[in-house]
């Protein structure tokens, strides 16, 4: 038999493939927040790997504007980008896919039945961030934030019955999450934003002053407190890792508070793991309860 003759797989193969593919995407969650990772661990066991997976294809999106590839020309980023976008959507009609981190992202997506237009809506504003270009904050905000938001609010109930009614009121608490989990990461990464990066993501509002940190922290608030309002709505088994992931932002939006604008710029603030397994103890009680 030639050696280039395709052999039957052991039984078992695909299985163990995307078992190996899940917990590959699990480590980058791990290695890069320990806020979310911590969140993630008290949700049920198929959720925690279904939105460790999202988060892993979302982060590296995010590496190729920010990270790994920042120091690269725009049009190198834009090109690594696009290319990553394609691979991303081509992963989604494939039983294999060799990337481990887009094999279980695919496996994800398809069980969860993500809208394409989600994903693309966040292509576009990373596209954005590669191109150098300022989106209307609202725009860039749905992009990059709310509709992660919607993606995990899939996985929460992929295997749950719902009404459309019911979908939209977790819908709705699913973006002012993740607006707020936004506007946050941009007070606490101003400096690195606007001096490593060259963006203002606060519409050109120029140097941050007390006045308009103070507005954005009383729109976060604002958004927290409506996405609070929602989780009740979401599978018991899920509600103590949003409670947690909500927790420690809201920590850090008072920390915000607390802290003089001008002080942004020098200083990142980050809630100490201690008080984030506090507010982990918290969340369960305050999940247990209702």
């Amino acid at each position: 038999m030639s050696p280039t003759t395709p052999q039957p797989g052991p039984a078992g193969a695909p299985e163990r493939f995307t078992r190996m593919s899940h917990k590959a995407a699990a480590q980058v969650i791990a290695h890069y927040s320990t806020s979310f990772s911590l969140a993630t661990s008290l949700l049920s066991r198929r959720v925690r790997r279904d939105i460790r997976s999202l988060y892993a294809m979302v982060r590296i999106a995010d590496e190729i504007v920010d990270g790994a590839a920042a120091g690269a020309s725009p049009g190198d980023v834009l090109e690594l980008l696009d290319g990553y976008e394609e691979a991303v959507f081509a992963a989604l009609s494939q039983p294999l896919v060799t990337d481990p981190i887009l094999h279980a992202f695919a496996d994800t997506a398809r069980r969860c039945r993500f809208d394409p237009e989600h994903l693309r809506a966040f292509f576009r504003s990373m596209r954005a961030d590669a191109a150098g270009k300022s989106a209307p904050l609202g725009e860039y905000i749905y992009g990059s934030a709310e509709v992660i938001g919607m993606l995990c609010v899939d996985v929460f109930i992929a295997e749950e019955q719902y009404s459309a009614a019911r979908r939209d009121v977790l819908d709705e608490g699913a973006r002012r999450l993740g607006a707020g989990f936004q506007k946050v990461n941009f007070l606490r990464d101003i400096a690195d934003d606007e001096a490593g990066l060259n963006r203002d993501y606060l519409a050109g509002a120029g140097r941050l002053d007390e006045g308009r940190k103070q507005e954005l922290v009383s729109e976060i608030r604002a958004d927290f407190a409506a996405a609070r309002d929602t989780i009740d709505a979401l599978p018991m088994s899920v509600r103590a890792g949003v409670h947690t992931a909500l927790g420690i932002f809201e920590e850090l939006n008072d920390m915000i508070d607390r802290t003089p604008a001008e002080q942004l710029y020098h200083e990142r603030l980050s809630v100490p793991r201690a008080r984030k397994a506090v507010l982990a103890l918290r969340a369960m009680r305050e999940a247990a309860r209702r």
